[in-house]
C-alpha cells in the first residue's frame, strides 16, 4: 500500500546525525538490524508506552493534514487504513493489536474464524459472527461485505485496494453495482456466508480481507463518493463531526458490541482530530506535553529539526515511538515517455542519487536507513535488504555522466518532480544530487491529502514523483505485483506503479512466481525477481524510514503498529487519566 505523505522536512540536520552515529556501525544495508543497534530512537522497539490505558476521557490527534480518504473502497494509505479499520469499519479479518511480530498475525473481526478454502484455493469461504450492527443498530450482513467489494470497481471512487479486480472470477470490465450489476463470484448464500470465487488460486487471499475493502457498507447508505465524509459504521467509533481540512470528531457508536470484537478495546469516549498544523507546532506542543496535549498523539511524523529536543531528554525521549514503516521510498520514473523510456537514462538518475543526503532530509541514521532494494528488508531471507548494484550511497556522478553520454544527452535534460509537500525537503536533496549529473529538476510540492490522486492522474502526472510502497502482509506477493506490474496501471487513481512499467519479461515472472505453491520458493523468488527488476531501473531506491511518533505524557497503550507501518494503533490507545483530559 501507498505510504503515508510526511511532514515537512528539511536538511542541515548534524545534530541528529551526530546523535544516531551509534547506529552506523552497522552495514550500512536498509533494513539491516546492524543500524538499528544502539540507536537512541528505537528503545521503545515493539513495546508499550504507557502502560493500560484507563477508560475515558478525549484522546487528541494532531494533524497537519486532511485524510485522504475514509470511504472503505478508497482507503489505501498505511495510517489511514488504521484509522478506519481500527475505529469506523470492521473488516472479514484484521491483525492482532500487537507490538513488535505479534503485530502480523491475522485474527477474525467480523468472520467468525480466518476462512475456509477449496478448490485450490480458487474458493474462500467465509462465516460472519452473529450479532454485528452498525451504528443504528441494524444487523451487519455478508450482503453489504458483497456490496463493498463490488463498489470498490466503480470508476467514481479510485484509488483503493484492487486485489478483488486482481483476483474475483469474472472481474473483467466490472464497473460496480450501479444499475443492478453484481459479480456472480461473489455469492452469498445466507446473511451470515459470503463465498469468493477467484479466477486463478491466491492461497494468501485471507490476508487481502483485512483491507478496507472486505468491511461492510448497507447499500441504502451509499452516496457515491460523498461516502467519503461520512461511512456508516461499524466500528467501536462513529462520526459526530467532519469539516474537512479542520476537524473530525468521533464519539461512541452505542450499537458496538465488545463481545464481538477482541481486538479493539475503544478507550477513550471521544477522538478529536485537528487539522492544517503545521509540523513544527505539533512537535513543540507535544515536546511540552501541556493542558489537552498531554491527552494528544500526533498523525505524521516527528520533523528531523525536532529530534534533538526529544533525543536528549530522557523524559521526552521515553514517550517515543519509532518503528520501522517498512516501506520503501523511491524515485519513480515515468518509463512510458521520454526521456526515462531509455534505462540508460533512468539507471543515470540511479547512479546520481545521493542516498545519505536524502536520508538526512528524512531524519538522519537515528530514523531510518538507506534503501539498496526495492522490497524492505521484512521481505529477504534474514530480514535485511541485499545490494546488488553495489553504488555507493552519495551516488557515483561520473558513470552517471558516462550513461547520459550513451543515451545521447551529453547535456543533461530538465524534468519535474511531484513530492507532498512534507517531502520538500527530501526533494531538494533529490534535486542537487541529480543536478551534479546535469539532471535539472524542477519541484511541484501537493497537498498531501491529494498527493496520490494527483500522481494518479496517468495522463496529467510529472515525470518523476517521490513515494513509497509498504507490503500489506509480508509476503512479495503485496509488493512487486502491485508497484510494477503494467497491466494494474489505470488512467486514474493509479497506485503503486507510478513508474508506469509495462515489462511483459517480469509480468510472466510474476505469473510463474504467484502459481508456486511451495511458500519458501515464491519468496526466493520474488527475492530475485526484485534484482532483476532493478536492473531495468523503473525507480530509484532512496530510503527505509522509521515512524518517529511522540505520544503526550498521558497517553497509555501506545505503539507502532509494524502492520500499519509503524503507526499508533488505535484499536488499543488511551489515556492514564481521563480527567485530565479536559473532556
Amino acid at each position: 500500500m501507498d505510504k503515508h505523505p510526511r511532514t515537512t522536512r528539511t536538511l542541515g540536520l548534524l545534530t541528529a546525525l551526530a546523535l544516531g552515529a551509534t547506529a552506523c556501525s552497522g552495514s550500512g544495508s536498509g533494513g539491516g538490524p546492524g543500524r538499528s543497534a544502539g540507536n537512541p530512537a528505537t528503545g521503545n522497539l515493539g513495546r508499550v508506552v504507557g502502560g493500560t490505558p484507563a477508560k475515558g476521557g478525549t484522546l487528541n490527534v494532531l494533524s497537519n493534514q486532511d485524510f485522504t480518504h475514509l470511504d472503505p473502497a478508497r482507503n489505501w494509505v498505511m495510517g489511514d487504513m488504521d484509522f478506519g479499520t481500527r475505529l469506523l469499519y470492521r473488516t472479514l479479518l484484521t491483525y492482532k493489536a500487537e507490538p513488535g511480530a505479534g503485530g502480523g498475525e491475522l485474527t477474525p473481526d467480523l468472520a467468525e474464524d480466518l476462512g475456509s478454502s477449496s478448490n485450490g484455493a480458487r474458493t474462500w469461504t467465509f462465516r460472519l459472527k452473529a450479532g454485528l450492527t452498525y451504528e443504528d443498530g441494524s444487523p451487519v450482513t455478508a450482503q453489504d461485505v458483497k456490496y463493498n467489494v463490488e463498489r470498490s470497481f466503480s470508476p467514481d471512487l479510485p484509488g483503493g485496494p484492487d486485489y478483488a479486480a486482481r483476483y474475483l472470477a469474472g472481474a473483467e470490465g466490472y464497473r460496480g453495482p450501479a444499475g443492478g450489476k453484481h459479480l456472480a463470484s461473489i455469492r452469498t448464500p445466507d446473511a451470515r456466508t459470503i463465498v469468493f470465487e477467484l479466477r486463478k488460486p491466491f492461497a494468501e487471499f485471507r490476508y487481502a480481507t483485512v483491507l478496507p475493502t472486505f468491511a461492510p457498507v448497507p447499500a441504502a447508505r451509499d452516496e457515491g463518493p460523498r461516502y467519503d465524509n461520512r461511512p456508516f459504521s461499524s466500528g467501536p467509533y462513529k462520526i459526530e463531526s467532519y469539516a474537512r481540512d479542520k476537524r473530525l470528531v468521533l464519539v461512541r457508536n452505542p450499537h458496538w458490541d465488545p463481545a464481538t470484537d477482541p481486538v479493539r478495546k475503544a478507550y477513550p469516549d471521544r477522538i478529536v482530530v485537528t487539522m492544517g498544523l503545521k509540523g513544527g507546532q505539533v512537535d513543540d506542543r507535544l515536546v511540552a506535553g501541556a493542558g489537552p496535549d498531554a491527552s494528544a498523539v500526533p498523525w505524521a511524523g516527528l520533523r528531523p529539526e525536532s529530534v534533538p529536543k526529544v533525543l536528549t531528554r530522557p523524559e521526552v525521549r521515553a514517550r517515543l515511538l519509532a518503528e520501522s514503516k517498512n516501506c520503501t521510498e523511491m524515485v519513480q520514473m515515468h518509463t512510458g515517455r521520454a526521456p526515462f523510456d531509455d534505462v540508460r537514462v533512468r539507471k543515470a538518475v540511479q547512479y546520481a542519487l545521493d542516498r545519505e543526503a536524502i536520508l538526512t532530509a528524512s531524519g538522519g541514521p537515528a530514523l531510518g536507513d538507506p534503501a539498496t532494494a526495492l522490497m524492505p528488508g521484512s521481505l529477504f531471507t534474514g530480514g535485511k535488504q541485499p545490494d546488488t548494484l553495489k553504488i555507493p550511497l552519495t551516488g557515483d556522478v561520473d558513470k552517471a555522466r558516462q550513461l547520459l553520454r550513451e543515451a545521447g544527452r551529453a547535456d543533461g535534460l530538465t524534468t519535474r518532480l511531484t513530492v507532498s509537500t512534507g517531502d520538500k525537503g527530501v526533494a531538494e536533496a533529490v534535486q542537487q544530487s541529480l543536478g551534479r549529473a546535469g539532471i535539472r529538476v524542477v519541484i511541484e510540492t501537493v497537498d498531501p491529502s491529494a498527493f496520490y490522486d494527483t500522481i494518479g492522474d496517468t495522463a496529467n502526472r510529472t515525470d518523476l514523483v517521490y513515494t513509497g510502497w509498504c507490503p500489506d502482509y509480508p509476503s512479495g506477493s503485496t509488493f512487486l505485483p502491485f508497484v510494477f506490474d503494467g497491466r494494474s496501471i489505470k488512467e486514474k487513481g493509479n497506485s503503486g506503479n507510478h513508474s508506469l512499467f509495462r515489462d511483459p519479461a517480469t509480468m510472466k515472472r510474476m505469473d510463474e512466481i504467484a502459481a508456486m505453491t511451495d511458500a519458501s520458493e515464491a519468496d526466493k523468488a520474488w527475492q530475485e525477481l526484485d534484482g532483476q527488476i532493478l536492473a531495468k531501473a523503473p525507480t530509484a531506491p532512496a530510503v527505509i524510514e522509521r515512524m518517529p511518533l511522540l505520544v503526550g505524557p498521558n497517553i497509555a497503550g501506545a505503539f507502532g503498529h509494524t502492520s500499519f507501518g509503524g503507526q499508533i494503533d488505535y484499536a488499543t490507545i488511551g489515556l492514564k487519566d481521563p480527567a485530565k483530559s479536559g473532556s
